[in-house]
């Protein structure tokens, strides 16, 4: 996918640029970041439905018996997890969050902005403040002056 963006923008071989330069100028995001953005969707989505749906059961469903000998192969849990490890949360915290589909936005939003920013700041889900009076969500790492100190 980079070398496609290099021949579009005319950088050929003795030119160099950085790969976050490229995305910049072309103001794309990385291939895992957009895979990464895309799987945070459909947990969301996935953790939304009722607990009898095969697809939210899936998600806690573990298997028995024995795999082969060797490195285990990267499984759609493990990615998960993985991801969750990232954003410092559980299991129950991200199905809390779930819930409610605008929290939710935020949470992915907030994660791949402050991704495609090169800084690695994790974003918790403590961050996001529920005010159950008004139904408001606020993030708490996103606001305004960190905005504009990243564009």
């Amino acid at each position: 996918m980079n070398s496609c963006l290099r021949k579009i923008l005319n950088i050929h071989w003795p030119d160099t640029i950085s790969n976050s330069l490229l995305w910049e100028r072309t103001n794309q995001l990385p291939a895992e970041e957009e895979i990464r953005k895309r799987r945070c969707k459909w947990i969301g989505h996935t953790l939304h439905k009722s607990s009898n749906c095969i697809t939210k059961q899936t998600l806690s469903w573990n298997s028995e018996g024995k795999r082969k000998r060797g490195r285990s192969k990267n499984t759609l849990r493990w990615e998960i997890e993985s991801d969750m490890k990232r954003m410092n949360n559980n299991w129950n915290e991200l199905e809390r969050i779930a819930l409610d589909s605008v929290g939710w936005r935020m949470l992915v939003s907030g994660i791949c902005y402050f991704r495609r920013s090169n800084r690695h700041v994790s974003l918790s889900l403590q961050s996001i403040q529920y005010n159950s009076k008004l139904h408001k969500q606020t993030c708490g790492c996103v606001n305004t002056q960190l905005m504009k100190s990243y564009s």
